[in-house]
């Protein structure tokens, strides 16, 4: 029996010599992969199926859940599941005339609800053309908004929903859709219930801005913008009710460790950043700068350079 045990164990420590290798520690053998960069425009939260030129028709979208489409790792924590809506493409470009005195007239045929969005949304019709635009607080089916893209001598009066260039509004007025760069766009205050107020006309054809984030920015004043604040105000206000709505939302469960900071805590309060003037820079303005001396580069002890 003893000698039957000895053979077993001799046998069993010969596989093991062999497999030495095989089982051998993988530390520091995992394969690399890049995780995916947050930010620079990048939405984890849906991916939104464009079609070659705009339209009405509600767009299809499919729900990533915050993971990357490409690679399949998790990027944002907090999103997941939520209900699936269809996407109304919004035409974030409000062009219009440009000659003095005229204005373009669009219709607005109904307002809804994206739930891909907090504010409603608006369809509008010119012609025989129709688009999405974000709705303003006091907007209504049947009202006749107009467009522009010409500053007169003196500050026009405008209503909700028209859209004018910065230099043309009197100050004290309430924009939304701003554009950043001219021709570019509405790409700020688009949340429910937001505005930006022009505060004040500067020099080199400049319009200072006031965010709801109290930033305030130099735009020029031939950037578009829209009249009015956004619709669906209670927004903010409007609590949830019940964990499931925020599920419904796409929002994971937090840890349950989270709590709220008591006034005991206090609060630091800093001075507002600055004017932020945005610029657009093309290759072509940067100017090149050319180094040259006729003397040559030499090297002295006590490591300092002299040409």
């Amino acid at each position: 029996m003893s000698s039957l045990a000895r053979a077993i164990q001799k046998f069993s420590l010969l596989d093991l010599k062999a497999s030495s290798p095989i089982i051998s520690s993988v530390r520091y053998k995992a394969k690399i992969v890049e995780k995916p960069p947050i930010g620079g425009g990048h939405c984890y939260r849906r991916i939104v199926h464009y079609p070659e030129e705009y339209t009405v028709k509600p767009l299809n979208t499919t729900n990533l859940g915050g993971r990357d489409p490409v690679t399949g790792r998790l990027a944002v924590k907090g999103i997941g599941g939520g209900i699936k809506h269809k996407y109304h493409w919004i035409d974030w470009k409000r062009v219009g005339p440009t000659e003095e005195g005229k204005v373009q007239e669009e219709k607005v045929i109904k307002i809804i609800k994206d739930g891909n969005r907090t504010a409603f949304v608006a369809l509008v019709a010119y012609e025989d053309k129709l688009k999405y635009i974000l709705a303003t607080v006091n907007m209504k089916p049947g009202d006749i908004i107009k467009t522009s893209c010409y500053i007169p001598r003196n500050p026009v009066r405008a209503n909700e929903g028209d859209a004018y260039p910065l230099g043309a509004l009197p100050l004290g007025t309430q924009i939304h859709n701003i554009e950043k760069y001219p021709g570019k766009g509405g790409s700020l205050i688009h949340s429910a219930g937001t505005f930006a107020t022009i505060l004040k006309k500067a020099p080199n054809d400049r319009v200072i801005v006031k965010l709801p984030s109290k930033r305030e920015f130099s735009l020029p004043a031939i950037c578009m913008c829209t009249v009015g604040r956004l619709s669906n105000v209670e927004h903010s206000s409007t609590p949830l009710g019940t964990p499931q709505k925020n599920r419904e939302l796409g929002n994971r469960p937090r840890s349950g460790l989270w709590q709220r900071k008591t006034g005991y805590h206090g609060r630091k309060i800093r001075r507002l950043p600055p004017v932020q003037e945005i610029t657009s820079t093309s290759p072509d303005d940067n100017e090149t700068i050319v180094l040259s001396t006729s003397k040559s580069f030499g090297y002295k002890p006590k490591i300092q350079f002299c040409y």
